[in-house]
């Protein structure tokens, strides 16, 4: 296989990445010739994500904007690639509510772009007899609204209702994946995830932002009444899903993976709290001195929840991580790479936002 991994700089694709030129070929008997990344390096996009692999000649490494077709294009037809992993997005709802044109341009538009190069590439590669060209766009449960303590979890059939800029550009972009499958017969498969959580993620997000804070004894802002419940997947295990849908997903048909772990946002913190102290006893980090309650954000859905049973009984696959073990290893990293985010906070990034969960 020869792998395009849009957004492979940032948190999700970075671990895909990694995955792919590790454990993915053993777990699936396949082999992974290329992997070629292409990342603009924005702000969440991080070199430094990918050190661990500045020896592997399977790593190809592109900066680029998937706004640029030409470019993709090109980079489709140099390496003769067969399978895109479309990730780049920018993904911060809080970000997309102060500045929603840079959401619609990258989420919508650069994945017309992506989708219109895909399409080429597969009729050259159909015309000199390839037909193992197949095309993974990545997307999110925020697509499908908010849900109250009552409702069914999200499905594959659950109608669309975005609530906030970013998630309606990413609405946006499902569709026109699916147009490109029924019209075009582009060979594509969707995915609709939950909120992730795992090593490389940006420090703003809720999880390694409250790390941080508990580390080093500062307030934890919590949103509201902290009672908005999300659903939580490891990393990992959203990456093995990935890879297995773009395998053995069926041509045109959505897969929903999530980590069948509602939580509310004050217990998460409450986890983050307990799983700090447990990690470094000496801290002795108090739940009432650290958490303080601020205003909640314009739009903030209240409760996300994924029903995965479909990619279970189909493709066979399941979280490996509890929220208690993807818990401890997540904090466990960041203890562990405290460098790591250093070197994001000295970029003069805006690390005091409260997370998008």
């Amino acid at each position: 296989m020869r792998i395009l991994v849009t957004g492979g700089a940032g948190f999700i694709g970075s671990n895909l990445v990694h995955y792919l030129l590790g454990q993915a070929g053993k777990d699936h008997g396949v082999e992974i010739e290329r992997v070629v990344n292409l990342d603009k390096l924005t702000y969440a996009g991080n070199l430094s994500n990918l050190t661990a692999l500045k020896d592997d000649p399977r790593h190809v490494f592109v900066q680029g904007d998937i706004l640029d077709g030409e470019g993709f294009t090109k980079l489709l037809r140099d390496h003769d690639i067969n399978a895109v992993m479309h990730l780049a997005a920018e993904s911060h709802v809080d970000r997309s509510i102060d500045g929603p044109e840079d959401f619609i341009m990258t989420n919508f538009v650069g994945t017309f772009r992506l989708l219109d190069a895909a399409l080429k590439h597969h009729k050259e590669r159909s015309a000199a007899g390839k037909d193992d060209f197949r095309f993974l766009h990545v997307s999110t449960d925020e697509v499908f609204g908010s849900l109250s303590a009552t409702d069914p979890a999200f499905s594959e059939t659950t109608p669309y209702a975005p609530n906030s800029p970013y998630s309606a550009s990413k609405a946006g972009s499902d569709h026109l994946a699916r147009a490109y499958v029924h019209t075009f017969n582009l060979p594509l498969v969707t995915t609709n995830c939950s909120n992730n959580y795992g090593p490389f993620q940006f420090p703003e997000k809720l999880m390694p932002l409250m790390i941080q804070k508990v580390i080093r004894g500062q307030n934890l802002p919590v949103y509201g009444d902290g009672t908005n419940v999300r659903d939580w997947l490891y990393v990992e295990d959203h990456c093995r899903g990935l890879f297995l849908s773009l395998l053995k997903g069926r041509i045109g048909e959505t897969y929903n993976i999530g980590g069948m772990c509602e939580m509310k946002n004050i217990d998460v913190v409450h986890a983050i709290i307990d799983a700090v102290n447990a990690e470094r006893p000496e801290l002795n980090r108090s739940a009432e001195a650290l958490i303080t309650y601020v205003k909640d954000r314009p739009g903030h859905d209240r409760r996300y929840a994924i029903d995965c049973s479909k990619i279970q009984a189909e493709l066979g696959w399941a979280p490996q991580e509890t929220f208690q073990t993807g818990l401890r290893r997540t904090v466990k990293w960041f203890m562990d790479n405290e460098a790591w985010v250093k070197e994001i906070e000295d970029k003069k990034y805006q690390l005091e936002r409260l997370g998008d969960a």
